[in-house]
């Protein structure tokens, strides 16, 4: 019994240390789904150097770690054949983003002409302590807009009224989010004191083309709950997402520990694209969010017969667990969206 209890502390500081899991949420009483936490949320980059500074000098980001992969057991996981990959973490506050520009071979840029109801948008919601301070900081570093202005969300809105919100570009085109939270509204964490202008990220975005399908994939198979929903629309809505006519279903999800999940359902308009057939990992329009399991082969048992589907062709086992992981496998939710289960 002492043998057990050692190796699954030794389990849990490691997903603290590798994965960026707090440890005191990691150590409380699992949820019985197979995810136990969300980990840091990727994205493919065109250039690295680039990018980390964008990160780190415009949004406050800290370098943590960077490593260089190739070989077999990568290409496996990934389902990119001949790849080379540099690999990034940042980290904001509690969460991190994991940053790879693929060395070899090089992917295709995301399509200028994206929009924000294509069922590839990702983006990652970044918490401020003062969204006017906030703005003008973005507009000093001459960021792309996205939405016209930062946006507040009207009081009708039980679940969202008086949250502001902005969207935004990153170097590559991949959309970001700054999000002020009133009182009351928000996890209490964002509310805390602080001389920090960027917190951290609170949720990862997704498009989804059915909500009850994406739920089959993430609450039903990967164990995720459901923690709110609503439906909004109106004025401020169509500029934040700068779609004319937008409604949507958004229904919020999360882990035990890490950022949540968040889908977006557009009731209207409904012409949104759908991901190319052809989408690998190595092009700059794919996101990859980490999700922590103790148990990876028995997530991939789990998900034959649901609505997500394996990417990778099974569960691999890196040899030098550079990336703080056994095994590990990538899969794709019902519209695309591609999610790394790794087992400490």
């Amino acid at each position: 019994m002492r043998t057990a209890r050692r190796m699954l502390a030794g389990v849990l500081v490691l997903l603290t240390v590798c994965l960026g899991v707090p440890r005191g949420r990691a150590l409380e009483a699992q949820p019985a789904g197979l995810i136990r936490a969300v980990g840091a949320v990727g994205m493919t980059v065109g250039n690295m150097e680039r990018s980390i500074a964008f990160y780190s000098d415009v949004l406050g980001f800290e370098k943590v770690s960077e490593v260089e992969l190739w070989g077999e057991d990568y290409e496996r996981l990934q389902a990119v054949f001949g790849l080379r990959m540099r690999v990034v973490r940042m980290r904001l506050g509690g969460e991190a983003i994991e940053l790879t520009e693929y060395l070899t071979p090089r992917g295709r840029p995301i399509p200028v002409d994206s929009r924000s109801h294509d069922r590839w948008f990702q983006h990652i919601a970044i918490i401020v302590s003062d969204m006017d301070r906030a703005y003008a900081s973005l507009r000093q570093h001459r960021v792309e807009h996205a939405s016209p202005a930062p946006q507040r969300l009207p009081d009708w809105n039980a679940n969202a009224g008086g949250i502001r919100a902005f969207y935004f570009k990153d170097p590559d085109g991949h959309p970001l989010e700054i999000l002020w939270f009133p009182g009351g509204k928000g996890d209490p964490k964002w509310h805390r004191p602080s001389d920090r202008l960027f917190l951290g990220i609170d949720h990862t975005a997704i498009v989804v083309s059915d909500t009850a399908q994406s739920l089959r994939c993430y609450r039903d198979t990967l164990g995720l709950r459901v923690a709110g929903q609503s439906e909004n629309y109106g004025p401020e809505q169509e500029r934040l997402n700068n779609v004319f006519g937008a409604r949507l279903r958004i229904t919020a999800l999360r882990a035990q520990a890490g950022p949540g999940f968040e889908f977006l359902e557009y009731l209207t308009p409904r012409d949104g694209r759908a991901v190319p057939a052809d989408a690998r990992a190595n092009d700059l329009a794919h996101w990859q969010t980490t999700l922590v399991s103790q148990d990876a082969e028995a997530v991939a048992r789990g998900i034959r017969g649901s609505p997500c589907a394996m990417l990778s062709p099974g569960v691999v086992a890196p040899a030098d667990k550079a990336l703080g992981f056994t095994k590990g496998l990538l899969i794709r939710d019902p519209d695309g969206h591609a999610l790394a289960v790794v087992q400490p």
